[in-house]
Formats: C-alpha cells, sequence, structure tokens
C-alpha cells in the first residue's frame, strides 16, 4: 500500500466511525497529519483524492469538508469511468444494466404516477420524429430516467444514469440507426410503456430485459467485428 492510500485509508476511517460526519470540517493540515502519523504531502495527495470522487469538499480560504455523501454525488464518478471504457469492456456495463433497469421496471410498474406515464408517451413521440442522433440520446436518456424515477430508488436511479450516460448512448444509437434496428427500438420502448400503463411488473421486466439485451447483442457483435 502507497503511502497515500494510506492517507486515504486513515481518513475514510475517521468517517466511517462517526469521528468526522458530513457537513463536518476537517482539522488544520499541519494538526491532522501529526495526528494521523503522516507527512503533510501524503495528506494533501489523500484530499485531493478524495475530493475527486466528492467524499471530500475543499474550499479555497475556508478549509476542508466531509460532503453530504449523498450516494448520488458520490456516484457521479462513475460517469466518468463508464465513457473511458470501449468495445468489449463496455458489455459487463451492459450486463449491470441490465439487470438494474429490469428490475427498476418493475418497480417502476408498481409505482408509477400518471404524469410519469404521459411524459413517457411524449418522450416516445419525440423519440419518433427525432432527426439527429443528439436529439435520440437526450429523448432516450430522459426516457430512462423517467422509469428509474418512477421506480422511487434514487440509488438505483442514479447507478443507472451512471452506467449509460450521453457518451455510450450515443454510440449506440449511432449503430442502431446505421443498422436499420430503429423500428424495432422505439417498439421494445412502446412495449416497455404498454407494460407499465398496465401495472404489470413482470411484463415490463421482461420486456426491459429484450429491449436491452439487443442493445447489449449490437454491441457484442460491433466488438467482434472491430476484433
Amino acid at each position: 500500500m502507497s503511502v497515500t492510500d494510506e492517507a486515504i485509508d486513515k481518513i475514510k476511517g475517521m468517517i466511517v466511525s462517526g469521528e468526522l460526519a458530513p457537513g463536518d470540517r476537517l482539522p488544520r493540515e499541519a494538526d491532522l497529519a501529526q495526528r494521523l502519523g503522516l507527512s503533510r504531502n501524503s495528506l494533501r495527495e489523500a484530499v485531493r483524492a478524495l475530493s475527486l470522487i466528492r467524499i471530500l469538499d475543499v474550499r479555497q480560504g475556508d478549509g476542508t469538508y466531509v460532503t453530504s455523501l449523498d450516494p448520488s454525488l458520490l456516484l457521479d464518478a462513475l460517469t466518468f469511468v463508464v465513457d473511458l471504457h470501449q468495445d468489449r469492456s463496455v458489455l459487463a456495463l451492459m450486463e449491470a444494466r441490465r439487470l438494474l433497469e429490469a428490475d427498476a421496471a418493475a418497480l417502476a410498474a408498481q409505482r408509477i404516477e400518471s404524469e410519469q406515464l404521459a411524459e413517457l408517451r411524449r418522450l416516445l413521440d419525440a423519440m419518433r420524429a427525432s432527426s439527429t442522433i443528439e436529439e435520440l440520446v437526450q429523448n432516450d436518456l430522459a426516457f430512462h430516467r423517467t422509469i428509474a424515477d418512477a421506480a422511487g430508488n434514487p440509488v438505483i436511479a442514479k447507478l443507472l444514469d451512471s452506467l449509460s450516460g450521453p457518451t455510450i448512448r450515443a454510440r449506440l444509437w449511432r449503430g442502431i440507426t446505421q443498422g436499420g434496428a430503429m423500428d424495432r427500438t422505439i417498439a421494445e420502448h412502446t412495449a416497455i410503456v404498454d407494460a407499465l400503463e398496465h401495472r404489470n411488473p413482470e411484463v415490463a421486466r421482461a420486456w426491459m430485459v429484450v429491449h436491452v439485451a439487443s442493445v447489449e447483442e449490437w454491441v457484442e457483435r460491433a466488438a467482434l467485428e472491430a476484433g
């Protein structure tokens, strides 16, 4: 373990133990370094790393604070990691997305509100009318985000948002439109909304699995063709 990793672990230990709570200000750098038996440079690197993943908030001229530690905040870094993945490594992300989206759809079928159903119908129409990849991506993001929100679990919603952000969706939609699979993809979206409207969790789950699996199949085929 590097000295910086050790420093990160010690700060994390203070948070996990409750010694530092969300919103708390860290002791002065010199005092904290001495207390933890670290050099100030190692502590500084640890603080920089923890601020990048939204655990700490460094405020110039004010000090360093523990953030709210809200899951939606901490999961922001995952979007960046996902966007870096290419080709076959995307398949593992797609598999995780399929599992989460299926359960989110099942929950949404039980909890969705009439306004959310109306929004899904509007987004379906917008997808059909989209003239650019950018429009498709934005409407598709909003469609899946609405379902995730309807599931009523903010952690699932944030995970799904992170697993399939604009960058990866742009690649997928470009492949779908070029491959002539647009009509089939829209039909899958429609079937999902129908199942949600009929409050049928298992049918909603099944159609979401079919939908994400068909996209997953395209990704795998594209990865194989790319070598």
